[in-house]
């Protein structure tokens, strides 16, 4: 579990310029509850079986095992996707987080068969974004 989040927030910091216009970031626990926190200088550090979080409104803590969710949102209550920017029947090249090319694919059906489990970059022409498998 530690691991898949640790994995997530590198994921979310690779999107960054997508998250642009999503101010907020509403984390549920596993109890359902939310806590919608400022994007605003923003910081995610895992410390322990602990999500630290820093903005510029102070430090919240989030136990990794009670964390259900982190997605953004617009107006603070009410969750949002961020939109994919890969058109699925086009070609793609996968990156790994650690940025290493894993191949050229001729849609992203096939690079999603072609790797494992994990999160990768994925490049299409000028727009990227990341991928986890699960």
């Amino acid at each position: 579990m530690k691991r898949s989040l640790f994995i997530w927030a590198v994921a979310l910091c690779s999107v960054v310029a997508q998250a642009a216009d999503y101010p907020y970031l509403v984390f549920t626990n596993t109890g359902g509850t939310s806590t919608v926190l400022s994007v605003s200088d923003m910081t995610l550090a895992v410390s322990g079986s602990s999500l630290q979080v820093t903005n510029t409104d102070g430090t919240t803590s989030f136990t990794l095992t009670g964390l259900a969710s982190m997605q953004f949102s617009k107006d603070g209550s009410t969750v949002s996707a961020i939109e994919n920017v890969i058109d699925a029947g086009a070609a793609v090249e996968v990156f790994s987080m650690t940025g290493i090319s894993l191949g050229h694919f001729n849609t992203l059906l096939e690079a999603v068969s072609a790797t494992g489990t994990g999160a990768y970059v994925i490049k299409q022409g000028a727009n990227t974004q990341t991928m986890v498998i699960k």
